[in-house]
């Protein structure tokens, strides 16, 4: 069993072995309860190894919990990154973890899941219960009770704000919950450990798995930057974000992280307008900087490729930077069609300042929300500072995606995105898929017409008329040899 073994299908034999090695790739990936002890581990927990015939093995932390364990007080199981099998995933059940992660079933229930799942609520029931040994109530409610705890540790939040901002509907429900989940109370969980944050700026930190290639990550957003919305310096990137109930603004340290051991965390500060976004800001930026992804199974599927594995020697840990908002980056893609990325980013600085959001507190360069669909789709191909032909293909996928025609969030179906997005006039294969890449966190993607992706190939000496061909060994992490080819350019190209 490999780090991307699916979570679903767990060989026990091969979950025992990396329990006794306490191999480290696998935390976050399955999670190991012990009978005689009614706890539950992540499989690197350093306490002495448990007995075969004493463990089970669970795909998800609230699978586990359901079973009647609790968190482990030592390894922190939750306190992990995600198991990067739900961004390869493209079923229902990993469509349905990337939502409740973003906290669907607090905001809309799980009727609302159900519905952007497209099943009923029973039958999308049963089908988590048989993936990820869990509903999708107990999988919501494993994912608050991990929020709480990392806002007991790490804010000076009192409790009833801690409640709300994990999505909890009362504060018994959140006392109940952290009983149950960590054996302890809220009071005790807080302890002695540092408070960050008051008020609505809460300071957290973002498990990812190493290596971490932070520097290249920032020079891809810093160069992509929209004015007014994003900005970037040499160690850090910020930007606005529209949230369910709000507005925020997160700023991440994304200069190189010591590695010290198989997970880094990425500094995250987040201003908030109201704390009940927090869960959906946090997810989002974990999206932004492709959290969950396994860098070393991704390195090991390259390695000995003549094209590819100089460059991940390069660039080890090299992400996929997704997006925080797929309206805003479908609405980026159809603004990049067929011109460089400094007049892009230019159009869309205008289309901020013109149709989008101000703040109701600008920080320093930052002080818009980008525009809606809905917004720009009020217009007239007229009014965009752009070609006539991209400015209808611009309201047209905007008015898409206001009516509800088109969804671009996680637990979008890719396949039933990319039909849609070709249906309308003006969007091609090379945006529908650039839109899969970075909002539907794609992982299999490539773009053999890119510009970028053909004179990378043809500078080492590939003929790019074969791109298409040579991306077939790259499956299923094309995605990631996408932005290896697009590293070798200098910053001034690409889409």
């Amino acid at each position: 069993m490999s780090p991307t073994t699916s979570p679903m299908h767990l060989d026990l034999e091969s979950c025992y072995r990396a329990v006794k090695s306490r191999d480290r790739r696998f935390d976050g990936v399955f999670y190991t309860a012990v009978r005689t002890t009614g706890i539950y581990c992540r499989p690197s927990c350093p306490a002495r190894t448990p007995a075969f015939h004493n463990v089970t093995f669970h795909p998800t932390a609230a699978a586990a919990q359901a079973a009647g364990y609790r968190a482990c007080k030592r390894c922190l199981p939750d306190a992990t990154p995600g198991s990067p099998d739900w961004d390869v995933a493209a079923d229902a059940a990993g469509r349905a973890m990337r939502l409740i992660a973003d906290g669907i079933v607090d905001r809309e229930g799980v009727d609302g899941l159900a519905r952007r799942i497209g099943y009923t609520t029973r039958h999308l029931s049963r089908i988590l219960t048989r993936e990820l040994g869990a509903g999708p109530l107990a999988l919501a409610r494993a994912k608050r009770a991990q929020t709480a705890r990392t806002l007991l540790e790490t804010s000076d939040l009192g409790a009833a704000d801690v409640a709300f901002a994990a999505g909890f509907s009362s504060v018994r429900q959140f006392n109940d919950t952290i009983r149950e989940v960590y054996d302890a109370t809220p009071t005790r969980l807080r302890g002695g450990r540092g408070k960050g944050a008051r008020g609505g700026t809460l300071q957290l930190r973002l498990a990812v798995r190493t290596p971490f290639a932070g520097q290249a990550l920032l020079q891809f957003l810093a160069v992509r930057a929209v004015a007014g919305v994003e900005l970037a310096t040499e160690s850090t990137y910020a930007r606005t974000l529209r949230l369910p109930h709000g507005t925020g603004i997160v700023e991440l340290a994304l200069d190189e992280h010591p590695e010290t051991g198989p997970t880094a965390f990425v500094p995250a500060t987040f201003h908030l307008t109201d704390l009940r976004d927090l869960a959906a800001a946090v997810e989002r930026v974990r999206r932004l900087v492709d959290a969950d992804c396994d860098p070393v199974a991704i390195g090991d599927a390259f390695a000995g490729d003549a094209v590819l594995g100089p460059l991940v020697r390069e660039t080890p840990g090299l992400r996929v930077p997704g997006h925080v908002d797929g309206d805003e980056l479908a609405v980026r893609a159809v603004l990049g069609q067929q011109v460089t990325v400094a007049a892009a980013r230019t159009a869309a600085g205008r289309l901020t300042e013109q149709y989008g959001e101000r703040l109701p507190a600008p920080a320093a360069g930052l002080t818009h929300v980008f525009p809606t669909a809905a917004r720009l789709a009020e217009l007239s191909p007229d009014d965009l500072p752009m070609p006539r032909s991209r400015g209808a293909a611009l309201v047209a996928v905007c008015r898409t995606l206001a009516d509800g025609g088109l969804s671009l969030d996680r637990g979008a179906d890719r396949d039933d995105v990319r039909r849609r997005l070709l249906d309308i006039p003006g969007i091609g294969p090379w945006t529908a898929d650039y839109i899969a890449l970075r909002a539907l966190g794609h992982p299999d993607v490539f773009l053999p017409t890119d510009i970028g992706i053909r004179d990378s190939l043809r500078a080492q000496g590939h003929d790019p008329a074969h791109a298409a061909d040579l991306a077939e060994s790259w499956r299923p992490w094309r995605s990631y040899a996408q932005l290896h080819l697009w590293q070798t350019l200098s910053s001034t190209k690409g889409p």
